[in-house]
């Protein structure tokens, strides 16, 4: 596929910096560089130039790099203009390639050209946005690990051997004069146990994939003075949120991002539950009440002193959460107790002191393992919502295949859902909607 339009953008991020970049792709490209800087720069060096505006006048001193097509990011040619990355001179210097006949290019239509060009699958491509999204050393090199094509290739390889499956069931329904009643259903039958295994093997990591990309959303509740503010510092390690002995002090949310071993953990603290005929805490607590919505986990603060209340709005907390609950049992610096932490069947109970720090990392160790995320010295694949649904449903298409050998109209038939439903992982079969959703996404330099 070659676009027909030439596309421009600022490739840095917004702000300013001491380098920006603008990058041009498509048939203009060339034409574009001779217009704005004199030149076509040799292909893959980098040329010192000025950018010029439509009257000769300096716009900017820089670097251009060309990149002819095929051997580009895009798989067109390819124009990069790297000067100063201050916002007005970069907006010029856009401003004159859209004059030149360029048009501002959408989100992510960069790396959606370099799909449509198959310089990349859509697995990689997707792992292009995770990269720059990555907020942990261990997502950045689980995103690498995809965008260098390691899922798309252990993807490719069960494709592959569901291929051959289907070679073997096909021939007996398309050529029944020949007799090809050959198949060995045992031999089938065990190639898909192989299968079977392989994309459970995917799921796992492709979950803990998922884990690493989107993070752990962790809601902090209870009462006001139970010390909620005072933990999230003790986790985030600095003063994040004000602590005081007046009830009430959380009046709104206050988000921190952590990491711990590795896995990101989006932090919540909220307005202390409590009835008040004040206006602005009724709408903390409402708000408060909205995050535990969204929350992976909750962090039911307790005052050891009185660690068996429960008020209305706290039962309240049950209906509207479906997250895994821990019941932190906080201030045991004032009882002597020391710090434990005990697993039930519906919840965990950690106490801890946040004031002294005594069991944070009780805590800390109790947050891993309700995320399920395993910490070993293998990085799992980046992955997304969309790739571990198409995986689970691949799984059950080639289960009831395996149910289905003896009738192989069935059998063929679900094992061409499986393979449709993996080729929508790498985009081998995908609908154009599903693409626009997904490089909507992405930031316009990319």
């Amino acid at each position: 596929m070659q676009a027909a339009d030439t596309i421009a953008a600022v490739a840095t991020g917004y702000g300013r910096a001491g380098i920006g970049v603008v990058r041009i792709s498509g048939p203009g490209a060339r034409q574009l560089a001779v217009s704005l800087t004199g030149q076509l720069p040799p292909g893959r060096h980098a040329a010192l130039s000025e950018f010029r505006d439509a009257d000769g006048r300096v716009i900017d001193r820089g670097i251009a790099i060309f990149f002819p097509g095929p051997r580009s990011y895009t798989g067109e040619d390819v124009l990069e203009l790297q000067g100063h990355g201050g916002v007005a001179v970069l907006r010029m210097l856009l401003r004159r390639c859209v004059e030149l006949g360029a048009r501002v290019a959408e989100p992510g239509e960069f790396t959606k050209r370099a799909f449509l060009n198959d310089k990349i699958d859509l697995a990689q491509a997707e792992s292009v946005a995770d990269l720059i999204d990555a907020s942990s050393a261990d997502a950045v090199r689980s995103a690498q690990r995809s965008l260098s094509g390691e899922f798309s290739a252990k993807v490719n390889c069960v494709v592959a051997q569901l291929v051959e499956i289907r070679m073997l069931v096909e021939a007996v329904l398309d050529f029944p004069e020949e007799q090809v009643d050959l198949v060995d259903h045992h031999q089938v039958a065990s190639r898909l146990h192989t299968v079977q295994a392989e994309i459970a093997e995917l799921i796992e990591s492709a979950t803990q994939g998922h884990l690493l990309r989107e993070g752990l959303r962790v809601v902090l509740t209870g009462a006001p003075n139970v010390g909620k503010s005072s933990l999230m510092n003790r986790l985030a390690e600095e003063e994040v949120a004000i602590v005081t002995e007046v009830p009430g002090t959380t009046r709104d949310v206050l988000q921190r991002e952590l990491v711990v071993s590795g896995l990101p953990v989006h932090v919540i603290d909220t307005a202390g539950l409590r009835e008040s005929d004040d206006p602005v805490e009724r709408i903390g607590v409402a708000r408060s009440l909205e995050q535990l919505e969204q929350a992976d986990v909750v962090l039911e603060i307790r005052d050891v002193l009185a660690a068996d209340a429960e008020s209305s709005l706290q039962k309240l907390v049950e209906l509207r959460t479906g997250a895994r609950k821990i019941i932190v049992i906080n201030k045991i610096d004032l009882t002597g107790k020391t710090p434990e932490a005990v697993h039930e069947d519906d919840y965990d109970k950690v106490w801890l002191s946040a004031r002294s720090g005594a069991g944070i990392d009780l805590l800390r160790q109790t947050l891993l393992s309700v995320s399920g995320r395993r910490v070993t010295d293998e990085i799992p694949f980046m992955a997304r919502e969309r790739h571990i649904v198409s995986l689970k449903r691949a799984l059950a298409d080639v289960q009831r295949a395996s149910q289905e050998i003896q009738r192989l109209e069935l059998c063929a038939e679900e094992l061409r859902l499986a393979q449709q439903s993996l080729g929508q992982i790498t985009g081998e079969f995908s609908a154009d909607d599903l693409l626009g959703e997904i490089f909507s996404r992405f930031c316009i330099g990319k």
